[in-house]
């Protein structure tokens, strides 16, 4: 976790399956510009829709939920944020729209990665958005006996700012130098951002975020 090296992906043998579906994918994004230049209206419809979706779906899963009425006051500017969660969600709601007006600018590098956190929690009364963590982090089960059993232990926060960096490094040599689809660099990034664990709260949202952000710099829009 603490050093990468994606250029073993480019000789690695994928499943038949993943590689019909990457030459699927590349196939639709072959035809978008079509759509991009024809349908513009419907496409805008249909992005504001995905971009209502994804908040929804991106804080559900993390147990941050509000109405359907509120979320959609929220996400069209008619209320403001009422308490903790609406703050979240609205947070979230600005970082999507960073990351969807902006991606050509935004670079795949540590700052960009502490941008985006700081816009999540922007209506938030914390000292945490858009810095790495301070204190250490690990995921964890309750057995049925009550007891605690660590799943998984990130990386210290001394360590973080350094893997962080070093994994932007590898992505951007994987995409350019190496010439690896993005579309199986991707989710090994994203993996490899979720094993250093890198912020307080949110990493699971920023997972998300970035994802968005790189397949839309890879064409995937």
């Amino acid at each position: 976790m603490r050093y990468f090296d994606y250029s073993k992906l480019k000789n690695r043998k994928w499943p038949k399956e993943v590689v019909d579906y990457v030459g699927l994918i590349h196939e639709y994004k072959g035809r978008q510009q079509l759509y991009l230049q024809k349908k513009i209206e419907e496409l805008d419809k249909l992005v504001e829709l995905a971009k209502r979706q994804s908040t929804e779906a991106s804080n559900d899963i993390e147990g941050i939920r509000t109405t359907n009425s509120r979320l959609i006051k929220l996400m069209n500017d008619k209320t403001t944020p009422k308490n903790r969660t609406e703050k979240e969600i609205l947070g979230y709601r600005y970082a999507l729209n960073l990351v969807h007006d902006s991606f050509e600018y935004i670079l795949v590098k540590s700052n960009s990665i502490l941008q985006i956190h700081k816009e999540m929690y922007r209506f938030m009364d914390v000292t945490f958005g858009g810095s790495f963590k301070n204190t250490p982090n690990e995921i964890d089960a309750i057995n049925e006996d009550g007891r605690k059993e660590v799943i998984f232990k990130p990386l210290e926060p001394f360590e973080t700012p350094i893997a962080i960096e070093s994994l932007c490094k590898e992505y951007n040599k994987a995409i350019g130098e190496y010439g690896i689809d993005p579309l199986l660099v991707i989710p090994v990034f994203v993996h490899d951002f979720l094993c250093i664990h890198p912020f307080n709260d949110g990493n699971g949202r920023m997972s998300r975020l970035l994802t968005t952000l790189l397949l839309y710099k890879s064409g995937f829009l």
